[in-house]
């Protein structure tokens, strides 16, 4: 079974890529989502949460759950508190993601993929045979960010911050999808992913992003 990793900095088009590799037929693991079920009512991460951030913690019906926004202005702008968070929230994620790829390999899918927004950064990408990066120009990222509830700029600026470089991002991925263009011109481009994994081709491909990945492991 292939593994693709799906990324994308903030606005870029990551959520519509996998709903279109979902529609592809491609099972999609989706981070972001294994997070809000961590911190919902009878989440594994409630009761650790509560105990460094009980500011974040709201009463729900079943019980109490992590009020994100809350979350989200404690640690803002705290490297320190978002390292905490991050170390309680990380290992739950990826029980979830293998859980998941566990799943899907007994059931002899072909291909699935991983959903993460910080895939590089986290070191995630190693775990995954092919590494796809979603991306448009800054200007639409910027329009699509900032048109989001509550967004502002300087919100924007600290999640940048977070985030690799996108130039870097471009250099570590195996395919680059822009999402500026047209959403007939990004379904082509997943589509033709999607299709080239079930070839021989796909599959000498998929070798050499694993030997790339490991040797840029070994140097660094």
């Amino acid at each position: 079974m292939i593994v693709l990793g799906l990324t994308g900095s903030i606005g870029m088009g990551k959520s519509a890529a996998a709903t279109v590799l979902r529609q592809l037929g491609v099972p999609v693991h989706d981070a972001d989502q294994a997070v809000h079920r961590l911190l919902g009512p009878g989440g594994s991460a409630v009761p650790r949460i509560a105990e460094l951030f009980p500011q974040a913690i709201v009463s729900a019906d079943g019980g109490v759950r992590v009020d994100r926004r809350a979350l989200g202005a404690v640690v803002f702008g705290r490297p320190d508190l978002l390292k905490r968070l991050e170390a309680i929230l990380h290992p739950l994620v990826r029980r979830s993601e293998q859980t998941f790829i566990r799943a899907h390999r007994s059931r002899r899918v072909g291909t699935v993929a991983i959903d993460v927004p910080l895939l590089f950064e986290t070191g995630t990408e190693k775990r995954c045979d092919a590494a796809i990066l979603v991306t448009a120009p800054a200007a639409v990222q910027a329009h699509r960010v900032l048109a989001r509830p509550g967004m502002t700029s300087e919100r924007f600026a600290a999640v940048r911050k977070l985030q690799m470089p996108e130039r870097d991002k471009r250099r570590r991925a195996d395919f680059v999808v822009m999402t500026g263009l047209s959403k007939r011109l990004t379904r082509d481009r997943l589509t033709a992913i999607v299709r080239l994994m079930a070839t021989p081709a796909g599959r000498a491909r998929v070798r050499d992003a694993r030997n790339r990945r490991r040797y840029r492991n070994n140097r660094a």
